[in-house]
């Protein structure tokens, strides 16, 4: 019974030692195939592939010659069946459209806030009035910049296959004509081996 425990102990101290883990700072750019989900590596593809496209489009270029646009970009729909954070897919095309200093924005997802701190500039009394912000003063957009992440899901055996779809459109929101529209494609495929590994 002794050496059974010995040995026991001896199994236990042996598989916490294999489980140690490590953890490293990665390269963010680094190609990342860890599953055949959306990961960052597609965020990224999709993100320099919309911007390269809108600031190479013809009638942006001339749009864009003698006048910095205003826009505001609408929170990207995820259509997909995954959980996918298109906050983020959102965030980095408005910051590559942005600092390409072509276009300037509003940040729509900041209205609120925006709209208390001007009614306690005006309303609270506790501001100098000759350093409130006036209501009203607030510049509108011109266009408004949207799309839609899409998957189809095909499974056949050991083999799984996973094709995403980004489209994007530039509206004029006066007119309601799209000035720009591209897509952007990208497929994923997983095999399992003879092993299941």
């Amino acid at each position: 019974m002794k050496n059974f425990k010995l040995i026991f102990m001896l199994a236990v101290a042996v598989g916490l030692a294999g489980c140690q883990s490590k953890v490293e700072y990665g390269d963010a750019t680094e190609v990342e195939t860890v599953n055949e989900n959306f990961g960052s590596s597609d965020l990224q593809a999709i993100a320099a592939k919309m911007v390269d496209s809108m600031l190479t489009f013809p009638p942006i270029l001339v749009m864009t010659a003698n006048d910095r646009p205003i826009m505001f970009v609408d929170k990207i729909k995820n259509k997909t069946s995954e959980h996918i954070d298109t906050e983020s897919v959102t965030d980095s095309i408005s910051n590559k459209l942005l600092r390409s200093g072509k276009f300037r924005f509003i940040d729509m997802t900041k209205v609120d806030a925006v709209r208390k701190q001007l009614d306690y500039q005006n309303n609270a009394g506790m501001v100098d009035p000759s350093t409130a912000i006036s209501f009203g003063r607030q510049i509108g957009a011109q266009y408004m910049l949207y799309g839609n992440l899409s998957s189809i899901v095909k499974q056949a055996g050991s083999t799984k296959d996973v094709y995403y779809k980004m489209t994007m459109r530039l509206m004029d929101l006066e007119t309601g004509l799209i000035e720009w529209s591209d897509e952007k494609e990208i497929r994923k495929v997983k095999s399992k081996s003879f092993l299941g590994l």
